[in-house]
């Protein structure tokens, strides 16, 4: 498989609903970035929606999809967590969360019924959400001589670096660069071939 930094997500918060015999079932979708910020967002949920008698859910992080949780919160093992975690993967999406908020309608729906409910509720979240794509990009820190400074200029010129934090200490100069991680052995490469700089690895995100 070839490498891409690109990777699918949701802009901002959506909602769905899904009804079924008396039980409701609210679809809130979430942009993440770590599991750290999907434990605040449930129990968030969990004080919003007190009342309710499930609340199931499914999440994916890291641009590769490798990491992901599903969660039934006490419905029938499968119906509630992986038909959501469905949803996500079938529109290639992470750095999201997803929760199904059920309210009990007084009937029982059976298997197929609850596995159509969350995969309807989780979908309807998703096509009312504003999906975007999204870049890995990496932050470095450069620093190099005051008299390479055109060198240096014209290479974050030609490829469009970004820019940030310029520090002047005596004849040396600091700066932090950012700029897409597919473009990292080029960029790298190119300022390495200037005399006197130094460049140090500082964040991928």
């Amino acid at each position: 498989m070839l490498f891409t930094d690109t990777y699918k997500t949701i802009d901002t918060r959506s909602q769905g609903l899904f009804k079924d015999r008396g039980s409701r079932f609210i679809a809130i979708a979430i942009p993440i970035v770590s599991q750290e910020e999907i434990k605040v967002r449930l129990e968030e949920l969990r004080k919003e929606y007190h009342d309710a008698r499930h609340h199931c859910y499914a999440w994916v992080l890291s641009p590769d999809r490798q990491a992901w949780r599903v969660n039934d919160d006490g419905e029938p093992s499968g119906t509630a967590g992986r038909p959501i975690l469905g949803q996500i993967n079938s529109r290639e999406l992470t750095n999201i969360l997803i929760v199904v908020i059920r309210y009990f309608g007084g009937t029982l729906l059976g298997v197929s019924g609850l596995i159509n409910a969350y995969r309807s509720a989780a979908a309807d979240a998703l096509d009312k959400a504003a999906i975007i794509e999204r870049h890995l990009v990496e932050s470095w820190q450069v620093t190099f001589p005051y008299i390479a400074m055109n060198d240096v200029m014209k290479v974050l010129k030609e490829e469009e670096c970004g820019q940030s934090a310029h520090e002047f200490s005596g004849d040396e100069v600091n700066i932090e660069i950012s700029f897409r991680q597919s473009r990292s052995e080029h960029i790298t490469g190119r300022l390495n071939k200037i005399s006197g700089l130094k460049i140090k690895w500082l964040a991928t995100a």
